[in-house]
C-alpha cells in the first residue's frame, strides 16, 4: 500500500503558471530559444560581460561556499549592515519556503496582500497555516488601503504578513511611510517585504534600515535586475536572530558556485546595471504608448512590467487568416489565456494572469526596442478592437 503524504500536501493545489511551459511548447512545435519572452520580468539586456567572464573561472569540481561569504560581504558593505544579517538563497522562492518552515505552525494565520506572487500561499499551505488575504481592487488601480490592512493585522495578529513591493503583477509601489505604518501594526508579527523588483523602480527608497526593528524581513532577487534567472539567486535581510533561524533549515550548499560567482561579479559592475535600466525605462515608455495607440488599456506601473486589460470594456477579436472568412475563423479573445495563446502561436510569449486571479489581463515585461516593435506588429496583425 502506498504511503500517503501529509494531509496538507494532499489538499495542496498548485496554481497554473501563465508563462513558459515546455510541454506546451513541444505540443505547438515551438523552439523556446526562438520565442520572444515578454512573460518574465527580467532585465532584457542580459548580464554584465564581466559576469559572463567570471563564470568561466568557476571550479565546478568543488563544493560551493556553504555560507556564500564573499557575496554576503559585498551586499553588507553596499547596504551598511553586518553580513550576519544576510542569508543568500537559491532564488527568493527558496527563502520563502525557508520562512514557512522556520516560522509557521499548523493553524498559524498568514495574511497575504493580493493579487500577488502565488508562492507565498503555497509555502504557507505546505505548513498547514490558515491563509487569509486582503485583495486590492482593480477599480482603485490596485492601490492598497494601508489603514485597512494595518487594522486587519492588529485585529487578527497573523504570524506572517507577505507584502510584495513593488507588487507583482500590478507594479504598484508603497512609500516608506506606508510600510512603516504596516510595520507598526506588526507587534508579534513578522512582515515579509518582497522587493524582488525594487531595482526597476526609479528613486526607490531603502527599506534595509527598518530591519533593525526586528519584525521585518526584506527579500531581494538578483535574478531579475542582473539577468541571472537561469542561475537562481536571491537574499534575505533581517535581524541576525531571524537570519540564524532560516540558516538552520536551509539545505546544505543550496547556492551553487556559478550563482555565487555571478552575483559577486554583478555587484562589482554597477555601471552595466545603471545603463541597462535607463535604456529599459525609455523602452517601456515607447512600448506602453504603442499599446495605447492600438486601443489597449495599460494599467499604471512603477516597474518595467505592467498589466494590460484584454477582456473588460472592450472585446478583442482575432483576425481571420487570409483565405478564410472572418465568420469561420473569428475568435473572441475575452481573457488573457486566449490572448496569450494567439500570440504564442506566432512566437511571442506574454503572461496569462489567471493565476493572479486576473483572467481578463495579461502581464507584459518590457524588452529591447526591436523586440517591443515585434510585439506591437504581432498584436496589430492578429487582433482588431470592437466596442
Amino acid at each position: 500500500m502506498t504511503v500517503r503524504p501529509r494531509p496538507e500536501i494532499e489538499a495542496l493545489t498548485l496554481p497554473p503558471h501563465g508563462g513558459f511551459n515546455s510541454v506546451e511548447f513541444a505540443r505547438l512545435g515551438l523552439d523556446f530559444k526562438a520565442v520572444i519572452d515578454f512573460s518574465s520580468n527580467i532585465n532584457p539586456f542580459g548580464p554584465s560581460p564581466k559576469t559572463l567572464a567570471a563564470l568561466q573561472e568557476v571550479a565546478v569540481d568543488r563544493h560551493p561556499d556553504p555560507e556564500a561569504w564573499e557575496l554576503r560581504r559585498l551586499i553588507a558593505a553596499r547596504e551598511g549592515i553586518e553580513p550576519e544579517c544576510i542569508l543568500v538563497g537559491n532564488g527568493s522562492a527558496e527563502l520563502i519556503r525557508l520562512l514557512a518552515i522556520a516560522y509557521l505552525r499548523p493553524e498559524d494565520r498568514v495574511l497575504i496582500v493580493e493579487p500577488t506572487f502565488s508562492e507565498y500561499r503555497v509555502a504557507s499551505a505546505i505548513m498547514g497555516a490558515q491563509v487569509r488575504n486582503h485583495r486590492a481592487r482593480p477599480e482603485d488601480g490596485f492601490r492598497l488601503n494601508v489603514e485597512v490592512v494595518a487594522h486587519r493585522i492588529e485585529k487578527e495578529r497573523p504570524r506572517l504578513v507577505f507584502l510584495c513591493n513593488p507588487n507583482n503583477p500590478t507594479g504598484t509601489y508603497l512609500s516608506r511611510r506606508d510600510v512603516e505604518r504596516l510595520l507598526a501594526a506588526c507587534e508579534g508579527t513578522l512582515l515579509v517585504l518582497d522587493e524582488a523588483f525594487v531595482t526597476f523602480v526609479a528613486d526607490a527608497w531603502s527599506s534595509i534600515p527598518l530591519t533593525k526593528e526586528g519584525n521585518l524581513l526584506v527579500l531581494r532577487s538578483m535574478t531579475k535586475d542582473y539577468a541571472l534567472a537561469g542561475l537562481r539567486l536571491g537574499y534575505a535581510v533581517a535581524h541576525r536572530e531571524i537570519i540564524a533561524a532560516l540558516a538552520k533549515v536551509r539545505p546544505p550548499w543550496s547556492v551553487n558556485a556559478l550563482a555565487q560567482a555571478a552575483g559577486v561579479a554583478a555587484l562589482l559592475d554597477e555601471r552595466h546595471l545603471r545603463e541597462s535600466l535607463a535604456e529599459l525605462a525609455r523602452a517601456k515608455e515607447a512600448l506602453t504608448a504603442s499599446l495605447a495607440d492600438l486601443g489597449l488599456k495599460v494599467l499604471p506601473s512603477m516597474t518595467h512590467f505592467f498589466l494590460v486589460e484584454v477582456g473588460r470594456s472592450r472585446r478583442l477579436r482575432r483576425r481571420a487568416p487570409e483565405g478564410q472568412s472572418r465568420e469561420a475563423r473569428a475568435c473572441e479573445v475575452g481573457n488573457g489565456a486566449a490572448f496569450r495563446r494567439t500570440l504564442l502561436e506566432q512566437g511571442i510569449l506574454v503572461r496569462d494572469c489567471a493565476s493572479f486571479g486576473l483572467p481578463a489581463c495579461v502581464r507584459i515585461a518590457t524588452r529591447r526596442p526591436e523586440e517591443n516593435r515585434r510585439l506591437i506588429e504581432t498584436i496589430g496583425r492578429s487582433f482588431k478592437l470592437s466596442g
